[in-house]
C-alpha cells in the first residue's frame, strides 16, 4: 500500500548542523520528506529545493512559506504553505499527478501509460487505476489535505514500476474480460477497432 505523506500533518526533522552546512555552501540543495539534505539533482521527494540565504535564522534562510522550530540539534519543519512550489519541484519525478481539478490524465512511465491508455477504451478511468495502485503497490503519495473525508490532491511516487505494471495489467485484464463476457456494450463481434486493439493488448482475443 502506498503511504500518504500529508504535508498538513507531517513535521520534517532536519539535523541542524547539516542544514547549516548546506546553507553555507550557497548552492542549491534539497531536503527530502525524511529530513535528509541532498544534492539538487536527486530524484527523491523534496519539501525544499533552492539556494538558501545566509541569515541569522533558519526561518529567514528557507523563506516565509515554511514554519520552523529549533529543537535541540534538530530543526522541525512544516512545509504545507509551500505546496504550489513543491508541485513544481516534484512533478518531474512523479509517477502521476493528481493536483488539478481534471484529476489524473496520464502516467509518466511508458508501460503504465500504455496500460492506462488502452484501459480507457473499456471505460476504466485513470482515477480507478490510481486507486488500484495505491492499494496494492509500494510508494508514497505526497498530498495536502486539511480534513476528512479527504478530497485527494497530490503526487504519486511508485517504488517499483515493474510491480505496478504487473498489478495494473492483471487488474485491467480481469475487468475487461468480465466486460467482454457480460456487458452488452462490449460484445466481441461489435468492438470498434480501438476496442479490439485494447482487447488484444490485454491478451483477451
Amino acid at each position: 500500500m502506498m503511504k500518504k505523506f500529508n504535508l498538513f500533518n507531517e513535521i520534517i526533522k532536519v539535523d541542524k548542523t547539516d542544514l547549516t552546512n548546506a546553507i553555507n555552501t550557497q548552492k542549491v540543495f534539497g531536503i527530502t520528506i525524511d529530513g535528509k539534505i541532498v544534492d539538487a539533482n536527486t530524484k527523491d521527494i523534496l519539501i525544499y529545493k533552492a539556494k538558501a540565504q545566509i541569515t541569522p535564522t533558519f526561518t529567514k534562510a528557507l523563506g516565509n512559506n515554511y514554519q520552523l522550530v529549533e529543537d535541540g540539534d534538530k530543526v522541525l519543519i512544516k512545509a504545507f504553505s509551500n505546496w504550489q512550489e513543491l508541485i513544481k519541484i516534484n512533478t518531474p519525478n512523479a509517477s502521476y499527478d493528481d493536483t488539478t481539478a481534471d484529476g489524473v490524465a496520464e502516467f509518466s512511465n511508458k508501460d503504465l501509460e500504455d496500460i492506462g491508455w488502452h484501459a480507457t477504451e473499456f471505460n476504466i478511468r485513470y482515477r480507478t487505476l490510481v486507486e488500484v495502485l495505491e492499494k496494492n503497490c509500494d510508494g508514497v503519495v505526497l498530498c495536502i489535505e486539511q480534513e476528512e473525508p479527504y478530497q485527494f490532491s497530490g503526487l504519486g511516487f511508485l517504488t517499483d514500476n515493474n510491480e505496478a505494471k504487473k498489478v495494473l495489467f492483471e487488474y485491467c485484464q480481469k475487468e475487461i474480460k468480465n466486460k467482454l463476457e457480460n456487458d452488452e456494450d462490449f460484445k466481441i463481434e461489435t468492438l470498434t477497432d480501438d476496442e479490439e486493439d485494447a482487447a488484444k493488448f490485454f491478451k483477451l482475443i
